[in-house]
């Protein structure tokens, strides 16, 4: 890969993304970045990200919304995703790997891998229509 130019502003986004476990999507990003960067274009954003993503420093997740959502963890692990906030958070469980072998069994190709997202409703939203259901 070519020599690639130090920059502040692709600093500023692995750190935010860093301390973040929500899966910001890029829009995000562009918002928090400005306030240390006013003068940062959102193109800018979305190269660093690509940038980033080549380089394998960060994860871009596209889970279905339309939106693609950025994680800084890149070890294979899973996702939940609201279907009422559209959030992305990561998923703590056990490892089930084993499905690739169980869905190997039944296909006579190779598979390589498997990508795995949950859906369903966060915690923050069963507490509001609880809350909105008990006033």
């Amino acid at each position: 890969m070519k020599n690639i130019k130090h920059s502040k502003q692709r600093d500023a986004i692995v750190a935010f993304l860093s301390e973040r476990k929500d899966h910001p999507t890029a829009d995000v990003i562009y918002t928090n970045i400005k306030k240390e960067f006013p003068k940062i274009s959102l193109g800018t954003v979305y190269r660093n990200l690509s940038l980033l993503e080549e380089l394998g420093e960060i994860k871009r997740i596209s889970c279905g919304d339309e939106m693609e959502h950025f994680d800084y963890d890149t070890s294979p692990h899973n996702h939940f995703i609201c279907r009422k906030c559209r959030s992305v958070t990561d998923l703590e469980m056990d490892n089930i790997d084993f499905i690739t072998t169980l869905a190997s069994n039944s296909f006579n190709g190779i598979i390589e891998g498997h990508k795995t997202f949950f859906y369903g409703i966060c915690p923050k939203c069963v507490k509001k229509e609880k809350n909105s259901i008990d006033t």
